[in-house]
């Protein structure tokens, strides 16, 4: 098996938080997330943040702070779409635009990259529209996302993996699966 050159972890809802937009400076992770990007540190594989964040563009963030946010949890890099759902960009999800932009700037074979989210709508279709392992969290919206939105994505997209947070998914990954 290859190895596994990064991850791609969306926030809100998977690294903590509910789901919903949180400015940078209330946001919290969850009590394990940590842990789980240390984890993936010490296997050698890259992490970089994954997220839809339309409130930038009302004004009710800026870029800059997502941006320290994810470095000071220890990113390598972070790909945010500050854009409007309808305002129809290459980079918000599902539209796989930040990893592609992410592959070319990182030399990536997105084959073999992970992405874990917990919305199979918009983190999971992105995820399979470049051919990327697909795990879904079931924190934030994941248990919504399985049960009551399956039919909108799970036959394009379905997870390689559902996991009960963001450390279950890096174990599972990190375990050789």
């Amino acid at each position: 098996m290859l190895k596994t050159q990064a991850v791609f972890v969306d926030r809100d809802g998977t690294l903590g938080g509910n789901g919903h937009f949180i400015d940078p400076r209330d946001f919290e992770l969850f009590p394990s997330s940590l842990t789980a990007l240390q984890l993936l540190k010490e296997n050698g594989i890259k992490i970089f943040a994954l997220t839809n964040q339309h409130n930038i563009s009302k004004g009710l963030a800026t870029e800059s702070e997502f941006h320290k946010e994810f470095e000071s949890y220890g990113f390598d890099a972070a790909y945010i779409c500050p854009h409007e759902p309808e305002d129809g960009c290459e980079c918000h999800k599902p539209q796989p635009g930040m990893l592609l932009k992410a592959a070319a700037e990182y030399k990536l074979d997105l084959t073999h990259c992970v992405v874990i989210g917990d919305v199979g709508s918009t983190d999971m279709l992105a995820a399979a529209a470049v051919g990327a392992k697909r795990i879904l969290v079931e924190t934030g919206w994941g248990k919504q996302s399985l049960e009551k939105y399956r039919h909108k994505w799970y036959e394009q997209a379905s997870p390689d993996f559902v996991a009960q947070d963001l450390l279950d998914a890096v174990k599972w990954l990190v375990g050789g699966n």
